[in-house]
């Protein structure tokens, strides 16, 4: 199979790469997490101009007329330099709902996307619901032509950046019920919505959301109402691609640091990288990032394909990053030493963000149950 990328696409890597080198090293970074808005606006926006939300929507829709391969591309290199702003909940997810929605969605939101001018965050998860995306306490009630939202989201990652939200709830049916899901675009400034902004574990922001008697219009339904989970399912398994995108630009990064501090770091005389244990260990944390870097290929390929084949090999890539990342993080900071988890060293933050990474759009067992029930062609139970 031919895994080569096309010229657009190797010149997008390329001045992305070197936009981030100048730009966005560790020490700036570290500056970035540490403001008290928690990103750099004014490189969202440089991102903006050099097409990179553009680059996943279809030429009809105002883009570049790329798709889940360059949103790939993109995250690789976001991974590298543990970018935080919020490509995926923005554009993968926001847009990745929008450009499925009703022309006047589109026209409404998807330029403001494509510009960086409107930030979306999706707001699915909820405390109680684990990683079911049908397990849905927050609701929807009719009321008129539209809509009365109440409940609570939690995690929303990038939501004290938004200017909006796409957000799942239950429309009708029970608690579980994979029918009666329905998905909303609502204003952050709403009324009715309030948010608790917290800072996570890898130095990107997220809120607890509440929404007290919120109205929508009907409009607001991207969609079919009480038939959403499906488009659910989809948007989350191309976020999964993206994600695990990021995880191999990131253990890429930690397996050439590791590699290069066993050079420099001598024991009893000699470079650490002498001893052949470690030599086995850094070949082991190379094979499991070229398995995650397969993997995600394979699930990004797999986007188009039917409901089923998609999300067998969206969970299987997840699964496979959630493993590879634990192996090269836990073992990138072993050979560092206890130093390799201060905060001045780059390498302890590449190990907070793969391991939360496992943590985002389901966790491995989530995803091997979810892989074990669709290949014994079972209905993917609710948990």
């Amino acid at each position: 199979m031919d895994f080569n990328f096309t010229e657009e696409q190797g010149m997008l890597r390329d001045s992305l790469a070197k936009m981030l080198r100048d730009q966005y090293d560790f020490e700036a970074r570290r500056k970035i997490v540490a403001s008290e808005s928690g990103w750099n606006k004014d490189m969202w926006m440089q991102f903006a101009e050099l097409g990179l939300f553009m680059a996943p929507f279809s030429e009809e829709d105002g883009g570049l007329g790329g798709g889940p391969i360059d949103a790939m591309v993109v995250m690789e290199e976001f991974g590298k330099a543990l970018v935080v702003e919020p490509y995926v909940p923005s554009v993968v997810c926001g847009g990745g709902f929008l450009k499925r929605g009703t022309d006047a969605q589109k026209e409404e939101y998807l330029s403001g996307i494509m510009s960086g001018e409107n930030v979306f965050a999706f707001a699915y998860a909820e405390p109680r619901g684990r990683y079911n995306l049908a397990d849905l306490e927050t609701t929807a009630k009719k009321d008129g032509d539209g809509y009365v939202l109440n409940g609570h989201k939690a995690v929303v990652v990038g939501a004290p950046w938004a200017t909006h939200f796409i957000v799942t709830a239950r429309t009708s049916g029970g608690r579980r019920d994979a029918q009666g899901v329905t998905v909303f675009v609502v204003e952050k400034s709403a009324p009715g919505i309030s948010t608790r902004d917290y800072p996570t574990v890898d130095g990107r922001r997220a809120s607890e959301v509440y929404f007290e008697n919120v109205a929508v219009g009907a409009e607001s339904v991207i969609g079919e109402a009480d038939n959403g989970l499906s488009l659910v399912e989809l948007v989350t398994d191309e976020a999964i691609a993206a994600t695990c995108a990021e995880a191999f630009g990131a253990m890429k990064v930690a397996n050439e640091m590791t590699v290069e501090y066993s050079r420099q770091r001598k024991q009893f005389g000699v470079p650490i990288g002498k001893f052949q244990v470690l030599q086995h260990r850094m070949v082991d944390m190379y094979m499991e990032y070229e398995q995650s870097v397969s993997m995600t290929y394979m699930a990004t390929l797999k986007l188009g394909d039917d409901a089923v084949t998609r999300k067998k090999a969206a969970s299987a890539a997840k699964v496979r990053i959630g493993q590879g990342g634990r192996f090269v993080g836990q073992q990138a900071i072993q050979i560092h030493g206890g130093m390799g988890m201060t905060d001045e060293l780059a390498i302890g933050h590449y190990f907070k963000r793969l391991t939360m990474i496992d943590a985002e759009f389901g966790n491995m067992d989530h995803h091997l149950k979810r892989y074990t029930d669709l290949s014994a062609d079972m209905p993917v139970a609710a948990e």
